[in-house]
């Protein structure tokens, strides 16, 4: 096997896990469930995995250089959240997060279709364009190994997360009945 082929066999094994995390915290789940808060300074279901979804729609389709499936694909209409069309979620308050009230088979599809672009993408990386730098404001400056290492953290705790309000969430539910 080629450093190319497990490369990119390595991050597709590792955004799979993250699409498998994701659907078990969405699937078969209500709107009460999705948007339980613990607290009212803490994110619901729903909206972690709305942003975790975005950031990876947004970075992807940055390192691919092309439209977002936000815009492209018209799921910013189909979510009617109130705010710009452009927000990721990154550094929004309690009462915006709270706004994401999305049901589980659009978060599912929406996520689906950005695994499936973010897959199709890692296919047609070569070794070498992993030390490419894609963000030269930082130092070090980033390159596209980093730049996928960090999606897939960012992506991986917030689905972690996910899974963990959506238990809270049924145990809630749980001792109220």
């Amino acid at each position: 096997m080629t450093g190319t082929a497990l490369s990119t066999e390595l991050l597709t094994e590792a955004f799979g896990r993250i699409r498998e995390i994701v659907h078990s915290a969405v699937e078969g789940a209500s709107i009460e469930l999705l948007t339980f808060q613990p607290d009212p300074q803490a994110n619901s279901v729903a909206w972690l995995v709305w942003h975790l979804t975005r950031v990876q729609d947004d970075h992807v389709a940055d390192l691919a250089g092309g439209e977002q499936l936000w815009d492209a694909d018209g799921w910013v209409d189909r979510f009617h959240l109130p705010f710009d069309p452009g927000e990721t979620g990154y550094g929004q308050n309690a009462a915006d997060a709270a706004a994401v009230r999305a049901d589980a088979g659009l978060l599912g599809d929406y996520y689906d279709a950005v695994h499936a672009r973010t897959s199709d993408y890692l296919r047609t990386l070569t070794e070498g364009e992993f030390a490419r730098v894609v963000d030269a404001s930082w130092d070090p400056p980033v390159t596209l190994a980093v730049r996928l290492v960090s999606i897939l953290s960012d992506d991986l705790q917030h689905a972690g997360q996910a899974a963990y309000v959506r238990g809270l969430a049924e145990r809630a539910r749980t001792e109220r009945t």
